[in-house]
C-alpha cells in the first residue's frame, strides 16, 4: 500500500514487540539501546518473530540482550508506540506487550542490541536518559 500523494510506502500494520521487566533484589534490569532509540535506557525487549509466542519472544530477547534467564510471572501491560511525521503520516506503530519476569539465572552482560546493561533502583531511574515514559511506568509497577 502506498500513499497516493507522495508514493511513500505505508507501514503494513502494527508491529508486535515485547519487553521484560525483571526485578532482582529490588532493582530493575535495564538495557542501554545500541540501535534507535540509541543511547537511551529501557527495558530489554524487541520484535516478535513469526511463529513465536509473546512469552517466548520476551524470554528470547531478554537472553539475547542481557544473558539473563527468567521465568515469566505475568502480563503487566500492553502499550502502543505510534509515531507520525510532521505532516501527520504514520511512520510506525508498535504494539508492545510488557511481561513481568523473575530472575532465575545468569549475570547481566550486554549483548545483541544492547550497548550496556544495569540493575537500577527506583531512585536511579530519574537520573537516567530513558525512552519516553519508561521511568514512570517502572515506578508505577514497583509501587504496586
Amino acid at each position: 500500500m502506498t500513499r497516493p500523494a507522495d508514493k511513500t510506502p505505508s507501514p503494513p500494520g502494527p508491529v508486535a514487540g515485547v519487553s521484560a521487566l525483571v526485578v532482582r533484589d529490588g532493582k530493575v534490569l535495564l538495557v542501554k539501546r545500541a540501535k534507535p532509540p540509541a543511547g537511551l535506557w529501557s527495558l530489554p525487549g524487541g520484535h516478535v518473530e513469526l511463529g513465536e509466542t509473546l512469552r517466548q519472544a520476551a524470554l528470547r530477547e531478554l537472553a539475547e540482550e542481557t544473558g539473563i534467564e527468567a521465568e515469566i510471572t505475568g502480563l503487566i501491560d500492553c502499550i502502543d508506540i505510534i509515531n507520525k511525521s510532521r505532516h501527520g503520516d504514520l511512520e510506525y506503530h508498535y504494539v508492545i506487550s510488557i511481561f513481568g519476569a523473575r530472575w532465575t539465572g545468569g549475570e547481566a552482560v550486554a549483548g545483541d542490541d544492547a550497548a550496556a546493561v544495569m540493575w537500577a533502583s527506583a531512585g536511579e531511574l530519574t537520573e537516567l536518559a530513558m525512552t519516553p515514559g519508561t521511568a514512570d511506568f517502572i515506578a508505577r509497577v514497583l509501587a504496586r
